[in-house]
């Protein structure tokens, strides 16, 4: 089964195209068609993503990204359609949102063959929801004129199924594309989900049913990340930033020149709290006026200390009320240097028996291979979808 994805959740504009097999146990994928532009750059200067600014963008890059993702998946190839006017007007309705969109997939699809896919998934949430539309929409619409079932994807659920997958062994790869495998999952499954809009554990008993274990209470752990860095005058994203400074103080001593508190550390719950950690890196800059870059260093240092100290607590806690075997940490903070250090040798000592997923690093970030890969797990279901719509909140539990 061919799926091709498309994600638009945040600031990343990304299309994929995956050639899938196999049931939830053995199942493979072989990445034909991966095309992403990411709008860091653009949104640096308001030190965080600006909405009507991400969508704007998304209608801008989704054609130009189709294109290089057909291409690359040897898939794109011209010939001029005839497309008729009630299925014009249809489609300027789908993407009325999108003026500047309409003209360029009116453009591109008159002048090429619909490709041999099977299925279109889509990001229908969580995320901004005016960057959502622009996805969604923008899949409508493909689906009406390649006539093509459509299939919505819970954006955490592709982070999680983005952890399960592994590359398979050497001798196990065929052609040139990058080739995955998901197999020899031991239920139950903790995934620890760890972004700049989420902080939550999710238990996965069964194959895709879900529930929710623990989350934070006020402050996602990304979104701490990047307010802390701001407090210290670092660029956007925040998260890349504090861990460069930490490692630098890391690679001179494990001690720190400050103390930061642990929120809800000792608590009962698997909750989490980062606002407090937050505003305790505030009151210690109000202290110190004039920051040397070693003080930086340090406060980066025990600010990346404290936040993995409480993620590695509270899901050892969870593992041990659920008795899960298998850990996977999905999302964008799961690229952090030292919370992978971390967890890959507290899962040794404290957890021998679970075995700990995290994905590589290009698979932690925003993408839409994870899409089309818990995109292919719905349609295994036949989870077609006539209708969808953007759900900024979107929960798995």
């Amino acid at each position: 089964m061919k799926i091709l994805a498309i994600e638009t959740s945040c600031d990343e504009t990304a299309i994929a195209i995956l050639e899938c097999e196999g049931g939830e146990q053995d199942a493979r994928f072989s990445v034909l068609g991966n095309a992403l532009l990411s709008q860091i750059e653009i949104h640096k200067e308001y030190g965080g993503v600006f909405p009507a600014l991400a969508k704007r963008e998304h209608a801008k890059n989704l054609v130009p990204i189709l294109e290089a993702a057909l291409e690359e998946a040897e898939l794109l190839h011209e010939d001029a359609q005839v497309i008729s006017e009630e299925t014009r007007v249809k489609i300027s309705e789908i993407l009325t949102r999108e003026p500047g969109l309409t003209e360029a997939f009116f453009e591109f699809i008159s002048q090429c063959e619909p490709p041999e896919i099977d299925a279109i998934a889509v990001t229908a949430g969580p995320g901004l929801e005016p960057a959502l539309w622009v996805g969604i929409n923008f899949a409508k619409a493909l689906a009406l004129i390649w006539n093509k079932p459509l299939i919505a994807v819970n954006h955490m659920e592709g982070h999680i199924v983005a952890a399960l997958a592994k590359e398979p062994a050497p001798a196990a790869l065929s052609g040139t594309g990058r080739n995955l495998v998901i197999e020899h999952i031991e239920m139950p499954v903790l995934a620890l989900l760890i972004s700049g809009g989420h902080t939550e554990l999710v238990l996965m008993k069964k194959w895709f049913q879900y529930e929710l274990i623990g989350a934070t209470r006020d402050d996602a752990v990304g979104e701490a990340f990047d307010k802390v860095a701001r407090m210290l005058n670092l660029p956007y994203p925040g998260g890349p930033e504090i861990s460069r400074l930490a490692e630098k103080s890391r690679n001179e001593t494990s001690d720190t020149l400050f103390k930061l508190p642990r929120p809800m550390l000792h608590d009962a719950t698997c909750d989490f709290s980062f606002a407090g950690l937050k505003t305790a890196v505030l009151y210690l800059l109000k202290e110190k006026v004039d920051l040397s870059e070693r003080e930086k260093q340090h406060i980066a240092h025990e600010f990346e200390n404290a936040v993995t100290d409480v993620l590695w607590k509270k899901t050892s806690r969870a593992l041990e009320d659920t008795g899960a075997q298998t850990l996977v940490i999905g999302g964008g903070v799961s690229a952090n240097t030292h919370i992978r250090r971390t967890f890959t040798e507290k899962i040794k000592s404290d957890h021998p028996g679970v075995s700990l997923r995290i994905p590589s690093a290009v698979l932690t970030t925003d993408n839409a291979i994870m899409i089309a890969i818990a995109g292919f797990y719905r349609a295994q279901r036949k989870e077609f979808k006539t209708e969808i719509l953007a759900q900024g909140n979107l929960s798995l539990a």
